[in-house]
């Protein structure tokens, strides 16, 4: 991870009521960057803003829905600046069992996380007026890395974003235009909350948000040491071994 530096820039967080994204605002505010935080959770976002933010003038906050397609183009072509900087960091989960009883639920995952992702990033990155866009970072899950019978419907929506930001990075690459895809582990959050997660592999959304802010050139960022051998584990087990597990 490269050293946060303090160069003013504008932040497009996309799905900005997220406890990781939350982190992220406060840590590009810090730095000095203006952000533009939009979540359809507008007044939650605007507290938490108003509360915890040091100079809360530098955040806009905006409506946003990753799922109402229509409206994306609308979205874009209305912010008040044209970011330098996306981040993607709308989520939903459901868990295995409902999502394989529960079409609604599991399409929801792949609307969000896949189908929102490829709608809105699709516009931004093909508006070649915006000549100061530098970077786009996705808040993808080690769930994306290899299928799991515990968790391979959610799985399967976060590996389907992360093969469209491996795409995305070559295309923007004649723009040096970076994309970085941001695979973490168990995050300590009100989407995990009540889940039974092993304690020493939780991670603190802030800890997350500080490799978000400090993404450097590396398309792959995994956030924690535990969680780097459990993605190369993940990575290169035989796939007998990865059927073993929960």
């Amino acid at each position: 991870m490269e050293p946060i530096k303090s160069l003013q820039k504008v932040i497009l967080i996309l799905g900005a009521n997220s406890d990781v994204a939350k982190e992220a605002i406060r840590l590009y505010v810090e730095r000095g960057d203006r952000v533009i935080a939009a979540s359809r959770s507008v007044d939650e976002l605007r507290d938490f803003v108003a509360r915890t933010v040091s100079r809360p003038e530098l955040v806009t906050v905006l409506y946003f829905d990753a799922v109402v397609f229509d409206e994306h183009r609308r979205f874009y072509e209305g912010l008040p600046e044209k970011p330098h900087i996306v981040v993607y960091a709308a989520g939903y989960l459901k868990n295995n069992e409902e999502a394989m009883r529960d079409w609604g639920g599991a399409f929801r995952m792949m609307q969000v996380h896949y189908a929102g992702a490829v709608s809105i990033l699709n516009i931004i990155v093909t508006d070649e007026s915006n000549a100061r866009l530098e970077r786009i970072i996705g808040l993808s899950s080690l769930s994306g890395v290899r299928g799991r019978k515990s968790n391979f419907i959610y799985g399967s929506t976060k590996s389907a974003m992360t093969q469209y930001l491996a795409g995305l990075r070559q295309y923007l690459f004649g723009r040096n235009i970076t994309v970085n895809v941001l695979v973490a582990g168990y995050i300590r959050s009100k989407m995990t909350a009540g889940l039974n997660l092993p304690e020493s592999l939780m991670l603190e959304p802030v800890f997350i948000a500080r490799s978000v802010v400090g993404a450097g050139r590396r398309f792959t960022i995994v956030p924690g040491f535990k969680w780097k051998i459990i993605y190369w584990v993940l990575k290169l087990s035989p796939e007998g071994l990865v059927a073993r597990l929960p």
